[in-house]
């Protein structure tokens, strides 16, 4: 039992040292992290998890058109979809840390571009199910949920520091937000438009919020970097 409860420990340490996470559910979903990371089995590499996270967002995506074209509890389809993606997604670089193999450039790259790939198929899976005008949610969530990535990749590059989240939310409460939209969708048909209009509302608030953050820490990096060549110039020419 103690056994055990170090390796869960020592696999925890190794999965979060890169990483500040802030959502609701970072403490299970990080302790689940690191119960599985043990047990990939060895043949499987990190890319082939990124590979399987990418088939849970077509699984999602194709939830939608078969919705459409076909019976709307097909979207149910798309929670499985979102189960393999987190399984991927989160398991990926993770297992990479875990086994003391980490690209972190390259894995950064693949799961920025992933990441992005999958906001779009859900974008378009909106697109198609919804009928007119609501259509126009499907485009501001792609637009909205690529905004707060982009900040994530800003952020990393103004304070050296990788955060996935925004405040208390972060994939994975997304991930459970969109699943819970599609259940109400197939109890209440139609709920999945103010469902939409409420999920963009709230992305935007979130995102300017930390837009303007993020503006105050850019200029007050731009302070101190300018006070310390002052300083050095200073030094320099009393010498």
């Amino acid at each position: 039992m103690d056994n055990s409860k170090n390796k869960n420990t020592e696999a925890l340490s190794k999965i979060t040292k890169d990483r500040s996470r802030t959502n609701v559910l970072q403490v299970y979903e990080q302790n689940l992290i690191a119960y599985l990371v043990q047990r990939v089995p060895q043949w499987m590499t990190s890319d082939m998890l990124t590979g399987i996270g990418f088939v849970g967002s077509l699984i999602t995506s194709l939830s939608f058109f078969l919705a459409a074209f076909f019976d709307r509890e097909w979207l149910l389809l798309g929670i499985l979809g979102f189960a393999v993606n987190w399984y991927g997604d989160s398991l990926d670089g993770r297992l990479a840390y875990y086994r003391n193999k980490p690209r972190k450039w390259y894995g950064f790259t693949l799961d920025f571009i992933v990441d992005w790939m999958t906001n779009i198929l859900i974008g378009i899976g909106f697109i198609v199910y919804v009928d007119g005008v609501w259509e126009i949610l499907g485009f501001g969530f792609v637009v909205l949920y690529g905004w707060a990535m982009m900040i994530a990749v800003l952020r990393y590059k103004i304070i050296n520091k990788y955060s996935i989240d925004s405040s208390k939310i972060g994939p994975t409460e997304v991930r459970f937000i969109i699943s819970g939209i599609l259940i109400l969708e197939v109890i209440f048909p139609g709920s999945i438009v103010y469902c939409g209009i409420l999920v963009c509302l709230v992305l935007l608030v979130f995102d300017i919020r930390d837009f303007l953050h993020l503006l105050k820490v850019a200029d007050q990096r731009d302070k101190e970097e300018k006070l310390a060549k002052e300083q050095q110039e200073a030094t320099e020419n009393k010498n």
